[in-house]
């Protein structure tokens, strides 16, 4: 079985055993915070993939990391508007991280999830490329991710 396989297989049986506890805890949620989380989890799925062969902790694997970046592509391409309704802020309820300010300056959180979306398109031209390519890339990824996170996102 080759490494796409098993990455596919492996988040299948996460899938079957994490989605019932994962729809419970969501399930206060409106549904649009439920679907932004799922939303970043895949994110953070697909980038631990990645960031692991970066750092040495798996095998580098060519097949694997053009998956997980182009999943990373798919994500970022998505028409998430519906996601992020004014009202679902960390001050107005519980369970999100998501600052008052993302809605305060659009704008600027559409330049930084052009440039996510950007990283990941570099990425997916890299990541498959060599081990080397996909460290470089794993720079400007982190870069943009992390921009918007700083911004608009409650620190854990």
């Amino acid at each position: 079985m080759n490494a796409t396989r098993m990455l596919t297989a492996a988040a299948t049986v996460a899938t079957i055993i994490m989605g019932p506890a994962i729809a419970h805890a969501q399930e206060d949620l409106p549904p649009s915070v439920a679907a932004r989380k799922a939303q970043m989890s895949l994110y953070a799925f697909n980038l631990g993939q990645l960031g692991a062969m970066a750092k040495g902790e798996v095998d580098y694997d060519a097949d694997a990391a053009t998956a997980a970046a182009s999943n990373l592509v798919k994500l970022s391409s998505l028409a998430a508007g519906p996601m992020w309704v004014p009202g679902t802020d960390t001050e107005s309820i519980d369970g999100t991280r998501a600052l008052p300010a993302l809605w305060e300056n659009m704008a600027d959180v559409v330049e930084k999830a052009t440039a996510v979306n950007e990283a990941a398109v570099a990425m997916e031209a890299a990541a498959g490329e060599s081990l080397e390519g996909l460290q470089g890339a794993m720079a400007g990824l982190g870069q943009a991710c992390g921009s918007c996170h700083k911004a608009y996102r409650e620190p854990n």
